[in-house]
């Protein structure tokens, strides 16, 4: 509460900054930065070359003039496990004291190799059971963006679960019906994470390596473009040579790829929640903003699309 605190994003893409600082009962954003990262230097959530990185935030924050050292960052992908746990109601003590034991059971890495965290789901006063929602991230993993930091001088206050981030996000400004199930996606440049929520409550994530760059890459190859040029072509900006028949067979194919992994992830979803039906499907990332993908969702879904505004 009353300390500076600076959230950073290490995405495939680019790397992104907001530094918020309380006045009252709001937030204000006071600064907000985007830079951009050369191809190859974070692949599929992994950063490849830490010394760009940790160059690359020194500068937005010299250049944006933020002093605070204070950081909140988050993380996703493969080596990072969301398990809901459905357990015997116990006390804080009891489970603190289960939660090893349980998360021995469900996760598929060395419990010795992961950073382990759990947050118990609102539960009726009278229910024999509670649900526990269980969070493992492979050290290593948490190393590679907590060590960037440091490098650049930065002290990592929160490292978070991308996912939970966004929710976080979209709580804060939607205030959100508590009996309302909604799906948010973050598109980012090669990872993809769906979180299904019903008002405050977590029911599914899922992350998905696939984003953006599979757009660059298919009209790159389809349509003999250089990398800025198939970057441009994507958002909907005009490149000469290129017209609306060439780009959009290749835009379309690209999004129905990203449109069955949706759909797969809200089967999932469906057969293990049963009955539970998905109202409407925010957007938030740089992907999200590919042209024509929003009206492909809508067709196809059937539901309300609509961009996350923080």
């Amino acid at each position: 509460r009353g300390r500076q605190i600076v959230g950073l994003d290490i995405g495939s893409s680019s790397i992104k900054v907001v530094e918020l600082k309380r006045t009252g009962k709001e937030l204000q954003a006071t600064k907000l930065a985007i830079e951009m990262l050369p191809p190859e230097i974070v692949v599929d959530g992994a950063i490849v070359d830490p010394g760009h990185v940790s160059n690359s935030i020194a500068k937005v924050f010299s250049e944006q003039k933020i002093t605070g050292k204070q950081v909140a960052t988050s993380v996703s992908g493969h080596s990072v496990i969301v398990k809901k746990l459905s357990l015997q109601a116990m006390t804080d003590e009891e489970l603190e004291g289960a939660i090893q034991l349980e998360a021995a059971q469900h996760i598929p890495f060395d419990i010795a190799e992961v950073n382990l965290d759990y947050q118990v789901l609102e539960t009726p006063p009278e229910a024999t059971t509670m649900d526990v929602l269980l969070v493992a991230v492979k050290k290593d993993k948490i190393l590679n963006y907590t060590n960037v930091l440091t490098l650049a001088g930065k002290s990592p206050a929160v490292v978070d679960i991308d996912a939970f981030a966004l929710q976080n996000a979209f709580e804060y400004n939607y205030d959100p019906d508590e009996t309302t199930c909604v799906a948010l996606l973050n598109l980012g440049a090669s990872v993809m994470n769906i979180n299904i929520v019903r008002g405050r409550t977590p029911l599914f994530t899922r992350d998905v390596s696939i984003g953006g760059n599979q757009y660059t890459d298919s009209l790159q190859k389809e349509l003999d473009l250089g990398y800025e040029e198939a970057e441009r072509v994507k958002m909907g900006i005009p490149v000469p040579g290129v017209n609306e028949e060439a780009r959009t067979p290749v835009l379309k194919s690209v999004s129905e790829i990203i449109l069955l992994e949706i759909q797969k992830t809200f089967d999932f979803f469906r057969a293990s929640a049963g009955g539970e039906h998905i109202e409407k499907l925010y957007m938030a990332g740089g992907s999200a903003r590919v042209y024509g993908l929003s009206d492909v969702l809508k067709q196809e879904l059937g539901i309300p699309v609509e961009e996350l505004n923080p």
